[in-house]
């Protein structure tokens, strides 16, 4: 070898030995079975909703836990015959979910829940596209990350032509960047059921919508799956257990559980007989009460408040001139229990109506793991 090529090639040899001895020192890698399996996903949040109506208790009640609301549906609008939505939003409310970081979705309703005029609504195409008008300039206007729907009282042959309203809702929200939601009364069967208070209820508070074409366009659907006793029936549980199991499992068959957000009561009934219009005079009737009254009035009768372990739900009786009154409550065991429930149906999250009437343990609740 030239003394050229020698000088060359010692330069390479100590050029190169370095890389070699570092590829000596690092270890070999592991074959692919023997890998770390990877970290399973933490378990989806539950999206916690809280209707909110426009009193003191209500807005007390949001300063405490604003940091426990995912969504805040205040319900503010009001819906007219000839489609003009109005109302206003506290801009206390509004200033303060937006400082925390609270997406804000108000609520409209229908005048009074009232048929007559929803039915003319419904009929009229230009008061249809003036209320779709008036959500996304809403929503524009103020900032608010969607809409819902809190139409009620629909009669059953209005259903295309409420579908055909929502759907077109849906469009102009989607559009513009907004959601859009729908708060459906409770179901559990396809048919209107056993007596005339189901046919009531299905032909102008269930039959009207369709479940599963208002879903495909919704981002969440709020089933109202409480007031499964009202003043019209007798004294029971505001929203029972397997009641309630049953009710999810109806809205499953026509939704994604990823659309569905459970309704929880937060509220309690009071069943008394009272003063009535009419030739009757008297009747029965329930007065809403919020948790905090009706334990209170329970303990002043000297009523115990006990647990209903296969409902679900606490409730209490006592005399009054020697005619029995009902109390049916939600408290923080109840709330655990339907936790409980869309947990296990892998549900969206839930709806609770409404801040200011729970029991405020619920909050203890929250906080769990």
């Amino acid at each position: 070898m030239t003394r050229p090529l020698r000088r060359l090639a010692f330069a390479l040899l100590f050029a190169l030995a370095p890389a070699a001895v570092a590829a000596q020192q690092q270890p070999a890698p592991r074959p692919a079975r023997e890998r770390a399996p990877a970290r399973p996903a933490p378990p989806a949040s539950i999206e916690r909703l809280f209707y909110y109506t426009n009193r003191e208790s209500a807005y007390e009640s949001l300063v405490r836990h604003i940091d426990q609301i995912d969504v805040l549906g205040p319900q503010v609008y009001t819906l007219d015959s000839i489609g003009v939505l109005y109302g206003s939003l506290d801009p206390r409310v509004l200033a303060l979910a937006k400082s925390k970081g609270v997406r804000v979705m108000p609520l409209f309703v229908n005048e009074g829940f009232r048929q007559p005029g929803l039915r003319r609504f419904l009929a009229d195409s230009a008061a249809r596209a003036r209320s779709v008008a008036a959500m996304v300039a809403l929503c524009r206007e103020h900032g608010y990350w969607g809409i819902q729907f809190d139409v009620e009282n629909i009669n059953v042959q209005d259903a295309e032509r409420f579908t055909t309203w929502y759907r077109d809702a849906a469009a102009a929200l989607h559009r513009a960047g907004y959601k859009i939601s729908i708060a459906v009364v409770h179901r559990t069967e396809d048919f209107p059921g056993p007596t005339a208070y189901h046919r009531f209820l299905y032909d102008s508070w269930r039959g009207g919508f369709d479940l599963r074409r208002l879903a495909e366009v919704s981002d969440i659907v709020s089933v109202m799956s409480y007031d499964q006793h009202t003043g019209r029936t007798p004294p029971g549980p505001i929203a029972g257990l397997p009641w309630t199991r049953e009710v999810a499992d109806y809205f499953l068959r026509f939704m994604p559980a990823e659309k569905l957000s459970l309704g929880i009561p937060l509220y309690g009934k009071h069943w008394s007989a009272r003063a009535v219009e009419g030739d009757a005079r008297v009747g029965t009737s329930a007065d809403y009460v919020n948790w905090s009254w009706g334990s209170s009035l329970a303990e002043r009768r000297g009523a115990p408040i006990r647990w209903d372990s296969a409902q679900g739900v606490p409730y209490a009786s006592f005399e009054n001139g020697g005619v029995f009154e009902w109390l049916f409550l939600e408290d923080h065991r109840s709330f655990a229990a339907k936790l409980a429930l869309l947990r296990e149906k892998r549900l969206r999250g839930f709806s609770a109506w409404s801040l200011g009437t729970e029991d405020e343990r619920i909050w203890e609740e929250l906080r769990r793991p």
